[in-house]
């Protein structure tokens, strides 16, 4: 299983707005994407324009290509797109250990 994790920063007093849209998009868009295993989305304390979102898949390509180059990309950029005060920092990891 692939770990893509996302930093997002979006523009200031939209959090409300940012909240529900990030969930529709995960929820209609990319849950139904090929080897979607699952996500987590996490929005800062101290920070309360961050978010760290987490989604699973099942190899990195069912991330890079299956979903970056289908439309299903371009609808959930839509969603959610408009919020970024900065393009979202992604990087993908791999499982080392776990406790859970």
């Amino acid at each position: 299983m692939i770990l893509e994790l996302a930093e997002i920063h979006i523009h200031p007093g939209q959090q409300n707005e940012f909240d529900l849209a990030i969930v529709q998009g995960l929820k209609e868009v990319v849950s139904h994407s090929k080897g979607f295993c699952g996500y987590k989305v996490n929005k800062g304390i101290e920070s309360p324009e961050r978010y760290v979102l987490m989604i699973f898949w099942e190899t990195l390509e069912n991330h890079t290509v299956d979903f970056r180059e289908s439309e299903a990309f371009s609808a959930w950029r839509t969603i959610v797109g408009p919020f970024f005060a900065a393009p979202p920092v992604v990087e993908h990891f791999t499982l080392l250990d776990k406790s859970i």
